[in-house]
């Protein structure tokens, strides 16, 4: 298979957004474990360093300004409730995909989707909406665009609308073995946080779940 994908900016996001960045990596070859041997020590290792005073300060600050863009188009973020969970709980437990995702959001400060590779139709384009596109969410439900949202559209459809959601197509599952994740900035967030963010994605899969990193790319 490729293991790189075609991905691109429309002028409307260009005109919108001329400086914020989207990363994205793809992992090939792997296995979607629920839980590996040596993980464990792993996510406390992580934990631990994203519970320090600085480095949590820095994090909780990132993830208030992707709190504010969502509220500036009327959706709740995720976000700071998966910090506060971690934070007081630890990372929380799923398969070997889900769990890189949330490590990496929550290591890095910022929103990252785990998705197929192979489920993907053609290449990506970083967009912005018009008013009442559909996407399909996960579990089915439908989700209406408003104007302007940031959306991520393969050659056929909506595959993430950026304050709602990432589709069902695109879903991970047990059969997963080319995982691609993918990050978004927003104003006020510098690339190099959504590398941090996807290097530690990637870096998880290869060593747990043997995959192949076919690079960390910002655009």
């Amino acid at each position: 298979m490729s293991t790189s994908i075609m991905c691109s900016k429309s002028s409307k996001y260009i005109s919108q957004y001329p400086e914020v960045a989207f990363g994205l990596t793809i992992i090939s070859g792997c296995q979607n474990f629920l839980n590996p041997p040596g993980f464990d020590q792993y996510k406390r290792k992580l934990l631990r360093r994203m519970r320090k005073r600085e480095t949590l300060a820095e994090i909780t600050e990132r993830i208030e300004i992707y709190d504010r863009f969502f509220k500036s188009f009327g959706y709740e973020c995720p976000l700071p409730k998966h910090l506060k969970r971690t934070v007081n709980s630890g990372f929380p437990r799923y398969n070997l995909m889900v769990d890189a995702h949330f490590m990496s959001e929550m290591c890095a400060g910022i929103l990252v989707a785990v998705t197929d590779y192979d489920h993907f139709d053609g290449g990506l384009t970083l967009d912005l909406a018009e008013e009442n596109e559909i996407c399909r969410g996960m579990g089915q439900r439908d989700l209406l665009t408003k104007e302007g949202e940031i959306v991520l559209r393969d050659e056929k459809e909506i595959v993430c609308v950026l304050c709602q959601g990432a589709d069902e197509k695109t879903r991970v599952g047990e059969d997963t073995i080319n995982v691609l994740f993918y990050a978004y900035a927003v104003p006020g967030i510098d690339e190099r946080y959504l590398k941090e963010g996807l290097t530690i994605a990637a870096e998880t899969m290869s060593e747990f779940g043997q995959g192949f990193i076919a690079g960390v790319e910002i655009f």
